[in-house]
C-alpha cells in the first residue's frame, strides 16, 4: 500500500488557497483517474486508487495543517507501511511560483504540517514540495500569503503546476524516487545556454 498524502487545511473558506496546494494535487490525482468515493477515518478524507502497480491511498487530513502527522502516523499504523511508502505533497514559500522539488527524505524547513510529521514518523519519508513564491509586496506577512487565493494573473500558471504535480507523483508511483525527480525544477525551465563557437583557424598562408 503507497500512500499520497496532501497537506492543507480543511473547510471550504480555504478550498482554493496556496496553503491548500496538496489538497490540490491529490484532488488533481483523483479527478484524472475517475476517483470519486471518499471516507472519513484515520482523521483525514480518504480514497482508494487503484493503478496497475497497486492500490493507492489519497488522503486529505482533517487535522489542519498543524496537525497533519496525525493521520499519517494513523494510517501507517493501520496499514502496517513504512514512512519510504508515504509521499506528502505541500507547498513551499521559498520555492518560485510552479517549482517542483521531490526528496527521499529532509528537513521540515520551518513548514509545521512537515515537522509535525516528523516528529510522529522521523525524517525518512518522501516529500514533493510545490512552490507558491514569496509575497509580491516587501514586507507582507506571510500567513496572508500562504492563506490568500490565487491571483487572476496566476491562476494558468497553477492549472500546469498541479498537471505538472501530479505526472510527478505518478513517476513516483511507477518508477520511485530517482526517476520522479526529473520533474523537480521551475514550471518552465530556462533555455539552454548556447555553446561557446570555437575561434575561428588562423588562416593558412598561400603557397607559390
Amino acid at each position: 500500500m503507497r500512500i499520497v498524502l496532501g497537506i492543507g487545511n480543511i473547510g471550504s473558506q480555504y478550498t482554493g488557497t496556496r496553503h491548500n496546494v496538496g489538497f490540490d494535487v491529490v484532488d488533481e490525482l483523483a479527478r484524472r483517474h475517475g476517483v470519486t468515493q471518499w471516507s472519513r477515518k484515520h482523521h483525514a478524507q480518504i480514497a482508494t486508487w487503484r493503478p496497475a502497480t497497486g492500490p493507492v491511498l489519497l488522503v486529505k487530513p482533517e487535522t489542519y495543517v498543524n496537525g497533519s502527522g496525525e493521520a499519517a502516523q494513523a494510517l501507517l499504523a493501520f496499514h502496517q507501511a513504512l514512512p519510504a511508502d508515504l509521499l506528502v505533497v505541500v507547498d513551499d514559500l521559498n520555492l518560485a511560483l510552479g517549482t517542483l522539488r521531490l526528496r527521499a527524505d529532509g528537513s521540515a524547513g520551518g513548514h509545521n504540517g512537515l515537522r509535525d510529521i516528523e516528529a510522529r514518523l522521523g525524517a525518512a519519508y518522501p516529500r514533493l514540495r510545490v512552490g507558491i513564491g514569496q509575497p509580491p509586496a516587501a514586507g507582507e506577512a506571510q500567513i496572508g500569503h500562504v492563506l490568500g487565493r490565487w491571483s487572476e494573473t496566476e491562476r494558468g500558471d497553477v492549472t500546469l503546476m498541479l498537471a505538472k504535480a501530479a505526472d510527478c507523483v505518478e513517476r513516483w508511483l511507477d518508477q520511485g524516487v530517482a526517476a520522479a525527480c526529473s520533474y523537480n525544477g521551475p514550471l518552465r525551465p530556462p533555455p539552454p545556454r548556447p555553446r561557446p563557437q570555437p575561434p575561428p583557424s588562423p588562416a593558412t598562408p598561400e603557397t607559390v
